[in-house]
């Protein structure tokens, strides 16, 4: 494409929609999120660790860690989400499956709040993701969540105390999408004002 008279190109992705739910244990004070391995993630990691991994791409010879880093590395924590996959679905139904598939709550579609959406991975992939907001009870939990094993989800459910939780967003020991750090911001700027105080 011509950009200030310099022919450019660019290398994209074409890639779905998605949805993403900030979820709020009202029990227990907490904020519920996932943590599970991320392969970009990880190869970035070893792109740090061992540039020569990625120098003789392209070429019939591929380069082989003799001390490969240990997994742990592409484990990121996040925001229950999905991708928009199901047409004859809206968005708060999307969102709603999710909550239940990966930490194993009950949401009513008419619990849900939205937020606000914003476009992702705007480098490479430029979709637009669904922020929503749901409240939680210990007796809404109706299983262990997880994420579908069948469709290769290995999902752990984290949970998050809220007085913990600023120290948790900006903690960069803590592999964590930009999701969770402004949820928790908007968490803070726009719910607890309204908790009861202690």
């Amino acid at each position: 494409f011509p950009q200030n008279g310099t022919k450019k190109f660019w290398d994209f992705m074409r890639t779905h929609d998605s949805v993403s739910i900030l979820i709020f244990n009202t029990s227990r004070q907490c904020f519920v999120v996932v943590k599970q391995f991320r392969p970009a993630v990880y190869m970035c990691e070893v792109g740090r660790c061992h540039p020569q991994v990625f120098q003789n791409q392209g070429k019939e010879s591929s380069s082989h860690l003799e001390d490969p880093l240990p997994a742990v590395v592409g484990v990121t924590y996040e925001l229950c989400a999905g991708i928009v996959d199901k047409p004859d679905l809206s968005l708060e139904e999307i969102a709603c499956a999710e909550v239940l598939e990966e930490c194993g709550y009950h949401v009513p579609v008419t619990d849900l709040r939205r937020i606000t959406s914003y476009k992702s991975g705007v480098g490479v992939a430029g979709s637009t993701q669904t922020l929503f907001y749901a409240e939680v009870t210990d007796e809404m939990r109706t299983g262990e969540g997880g994420g579908q094993p069948e469709e290769g989800e290995l999902i752990e459910v984290v949970e998050i105390p809220l007085e913990d939780s600023m120290k948790f967003a900006y903690d960069e020991t803590l592999p964590k999408t930009m999701g969770v750090i402004f949820s928790f911001m908007w968490f803070q700027n726009n719910i607890t004002p309204k908790l009861p105080k202690k």
